[in-house]
């Protein structure tokens, strides 16, 4: 489904460019939702938290805040701080996961203007 049609290409029909947004919009939920089960599950294990300590501390740096809580093991503050990488590179991919379609139609329709304007 990431295959997108190539500049020479018709533009894709609004029903099949909305299924397009929602593939992209639920593929970026399962992957915010592993990472943030990822993070509860980590943040649990290592850093000896309650389940919403937990929540909350994945999800402020999964969405790019920082953490709440400070970490008492040196294994907690290793996991936080590749969770934290992890989170930043995943928020930018998701955006951009997100965004993918919307960017190609506005540009594929960009060079089909420009391509009719040659004629």
């Amino acid at each position: 489904m990431f295959k997108y049609e190539h500049r020479t290409k018709p533009l894709l029909s609004k029903k099949q460019y909305y299924r397009r947004l929602i593939y992209n919009f639920f593929l970026a939920l399962i992957i915010i939702a592993f990472s943030l089960a990822m993070g509860i599950v980590g943040y649990m294990h290592w850093g000896e938290q309650s389940f919403v300590d937990a929540l909350l501390n994945a999800s402020m740096i999964l969405g790019g805040m920082g953490p709440v809580d400070t970490l008492h093991t040196a294994a907690a503050k290793y996991f936080a701080s590749f969770y934290a990488l992890y989170s930043g590179i995943t928020l930018i991919s998701t955006v951009a996961i997100l965004f993918a379609p919307l960017i190609h139609r506005v540009m594929h329709r960009f060079h089909l203007e420009t391509d009719n304007d040659d004629e």
